[in-house]
């Protein structure tokens, strides 16, 4: 990837067209053309744009601070100029970022190493900074006058999210860093001594004071600040035996795990969001279980774990009518995406109606003529001839793929709007936790 370099500006060559290839394999490419192929309103735009990215139609990218740009050839040959907006983020954001990045001593390395740690993009989003666009957070301009999405600035964006596959920097540049800035921003972070400000003296009131003026209510307390991290449940490790049917290894997991999604909740209250929540379904008891078993460490396999890690696991999987490898590829399920992901991998529906003729419609226009694999069909799962994977159908219309590994069906990246964007992440052999289930299932 040849680029020139500024501090605020950086310049990459037209890349050669991407024919057979999926245009995103790492996580955080995918996530950017999720924002895109989800907040655009017009699907076929979407996809004229994949397939001038795919031609080879868009000529050099420029990437500085809010804004990309670059001049789309469109099929009669005609060049526009195509830019994408993004909001940058505030200095208070970026001093709340540099802080949460020295924290780990990973993200820093992983960021060296071109790597976007998904754990840094968890801490910032808690503290309410959004790193990676949502819906609708990329606005699109076009010399040729479209008002939303065009094909061209969707082109510009399937060849960004190739570019974010070799460097996030390109990401964090387009939010307002650029990367020996940010980098000498960590370095200095991450010698400065922290010193210990002196506590605030408490402000206390007469007693006699305030029994006379009792009939006045005194203000509320400002609300405290967000812990950094959860609370630590006590350790059960302790010389008592426990009762019969206690298992203190079990306790202590519900207890952490409880704590985690306190805190979540608490930093959504805090940062405005609480009143957004509707009624959410309540988990099963076999989602919960999963769950459960997803945040503990490892895989779900158990493999390395703790041997009081690895009775949790047992316990999990016996509860809800799983096997322990069975248990594994749920755990890689919702890592994926949750409750749908989970949905996906463990029922099978027929596709019927209205949700048929959309799923038709999306596959009939997502290849080229001549492209499209070969598709075998039962209930919502697609599988492709040969051993390039297999797309399952959610509820919500969207594509999941599946990879094929020591025989049975497994996750294989995040859903995505389009079927063949799902398909070519089956492809990639960076999958997250590949290693892991397939050692579970060995």
């Amino acid at each position: 990837m040849n680029a020139y370099d500024s501090e605020r500006e950086r310049t990459f060559e037209a890349l050669p067209p991407a024919h057979g290839r999926g245009f995103a394999q790492s996580w955080w490419g995918r996530a950017w053309l999720a924002a895109l192929e989800s907040g655009a309103l017009d699907g076929e735009q979407v996809r004229t744009g994949r397939r001038l990215a795919r031609a080879g139609a868009v000529g050099a990218v420029s990437v500085r601070p809010g804004r990309i740009t670059a001049v789309v050839q469109d099929r009669d040959g005609t060049g526009y100029r195509a830019d994408v907006l993004l909001d940058v983020l505030t200095d208070a954001q970026w001093d709340r970022f540099l802080d949460l990045t020295v924290e780990r001593a990973g993200h820093v390395a992983a960021l060296l190493d071109r790597e976007m740690p998904p754990h840094l993009v968890e801490d910032v989003e808690t503290a309410g900074i959004e790193l990676l666009p949502g819906l609708g957070d990329l606005e699109a301009e076009c010399g040729c006058d479209a008002w939303d999405h065009c094909g061209h600035t969707a082109a510009l964006c399937y060849q960004v999210a190739r570019l974010l596959d070799q460097d996030p920097f390109v990401l964090l540049l387009l939010r307002g860093r650029a990367e020996q800035s940010l980098l000498a921003d960590l370095q200095a972070r991450s010698t400065a001594v922290p010193t210990e400000p002196e506590p605030a003296p408490q402000a206390g009131v007469d007693a006699v004071e305030a029994y006379l003026a009792g009939h006045v209510l005194p203000p509320l307390p400002a609300v405290p600040e967000l812990p950094e991290q959860p609370g630590v449940p006590p350790t059960l490790d302790t010389e008592a035996p426990p009762p019969g049917d206690v298992e203190p290894a079990a306790l202590e997991t519900l207890a952490a795990r409880t704590a985690a999604q306190a805190h979540a909740l608490l930093a959504e209250a805090v940062r405005g969001g609480a009143e957004r929540w509707g009624p959410a379904r309540a988990l099963t008891v076999g989602e919960d279980a999963v769950r459960l078993a997803a945040g503990l460490a490892g895989d779900g396999d158990g493999d390395g774990d703790t041997d009081s890690t690895r009775s949790v696991l047992d316990r999990l999987a016996a509860g809800t009518g799983r096997s322990r490898e069975q248990l594994a590829l749920a755990v890689r399920a919702w890592r994926t995406g949750g409750v749908a992901a989970l949905a996906v991998l463990e029922e099978e529906w027929a596709v019927e109606g209205e949700a048929l003729a959309r799923a038709r419609a999306a596959l009939d226009t997502a290849w080229e003529e001549g492209e499209r694999p070969v598709l075998r069909v039962r209930g919502n799962r697609w599988t492709a001839a040969g051993p390039t994977g297999q797309l399952r159908l959610g509820r919500d219309g969207r594509w999941w793929p599946y990879r094929k590994e020591r025989g049975r069906w497994v996750p294989a990246g995040d859903a995505a709007q389009d079927p063949a964007t799902a398909l070519a992440a089956v492809g990639s052999e960076e999958a997250e936790g590949a290693e892991g289930v397939a050692e579970a299932l060995s």
